[in-house]
């Protein structure tokens, strides 16, 4: 039975069209239309035809939150420009694009079932493999060393109001109308962020955006797709193995193994500036996105109050401490999340 995401703008007769356009479809079909979950900035559907089973994204102008938070929908046309330049750098590790829809800014990828696990889904349940870090970090460096001090790149990808809206905006910005003493700090970390121009950016680096595939990671939703700072790409990840701690303490020292193999393995690509100023914004990074994760505008989802407000307290105080060393910060973060 085709269901129609309440959220998608296209018919299935419209869908139909835009397949046949493509050549993917014939224009007596029915689409059969199955929507995905996991993201709040897309609608996304499984679509499937006689030639097979595909992916169809559609952006969102008002995303899936509590707060109010408006984004320009053409950012999809850089999510695409990014799918398609990561691909050529790392093909196998991005889905290929098969087709664009200007007028709904939709496109169409392929889709991957069958062989590939959320790389979130694993986490939450324990299942911690630091090959599959180490293999992330490895894609991400390879990618921003393949377009790290490109001009036709940064060209190409100045979507700085995109990516300030996305992501500076919902995330360090409100995290300081929420903690107005920290915002002299946090806004200091925005302007430096927005200043720093280095490589292409995925922006959403997040686990529920990679799949565990048979040839490794597969990265999806680079709707944040943006010309600049890769300190923001890393950090970002990383926050990620902060919050599972507070989810599986007992999970601590896989999830310390995962961090540090991440680390390891993204920091071998990095030729493109030297090594000590990149860690160094990574770890300043750290903790601001780890109080966004809860006192900004997308706050993580699996955590109850009060493991929240372990995250909050721990944030805060490694916020008000020097720079630590990157490999430093987990051992320091589980100290203040038992403090």
């Amino acid at each position: 039975m085709t269901q129609q995401p309440e959220d998608l703008a296209l018919t299935p007769g419209e869908i139909t069209r835009l397949f046949a356009s493509l050549g993917l479809a014939r224009p007596d079909e029915i689409a059969q239309v199955v929507p995905l979950t996991g993201g709040v900035s897309s609608s996304i559907a499984r679509i499937g035809f006689s030639s097979g089973t595909y992916c169809l994204k559609q952006a969102l102008a008002q995303l899936r939150t509590d707060k109010v938070w408006k984004v320009p929908v053409e950012r999809v046309f850089a999510e695409i420009d990014w799918l398609r330049t990561a691909g050529a750098i790392v093909p196998g590790h991005v889905p290929r694009v098969l087709g664009v829809d200007e007028t709904s800014k939709s496109f169409v990828m392929e889709f991957l079932g069958d062989g590939y696990r959320n790389w979130k889904a694993d986490l939450l349940t324990g299942t911690i493999d630091p090959r599959h870090a180490a293999q992330v970090g490895d894609v991400l460096g390879r990618i921003h060393a393949g377009t790290a001090h490109d001009p036709r790149i940064a060209e190409r990808f100045a979507t700085d109001s995109n990516f300030h809206a996305i992501r500076l905006e919902p995330y360090l910005e409100e995290a300081a109308r929420v903690h107005p003493a920290l915002a002299p700090a946090l806004n200091n970390l925005v302007m430096r962020t927005q200043q720093t121009k280095i490589a292409l950016v995925h922006g959403d680096l997040s686990p529920k955006n990679i799949l565990v595939g048979p040839d490794g990671p597969v990265i999806l939703d680079a709707e944040c797709a943006w010309y600049g700072d890769p300190a923001f790409d890393l950090a970002f990840c990383l926050n990620h193995f902060l919050m599972k701690l507070a989810w599986l303490p007992g999970c601590r020292d896989a999830l310390d193994a995962a961090y540090l193999a991440m680390v390891a393995s993204y920091c071998k690509r990095v030729d493109f500036e030297p090594i000590t100023d990149l860690r160094e914004r990574v770890s300043t990074l750290l903790p601001a996105l780890a109080l966004a994760r809860v006192d900004g505008k997308s706050p993580v989802e699996y955590l109850d109050k009060a493991a929240r407000s372990r995250v909050r307290n721990a944030a805060l105080a490694l916020l008000h401490k020097p720079s630590l060393p990157l490999e430093d910060i987990p051992l320091h973060w589980l100290k203040e999340l038992c403090a």
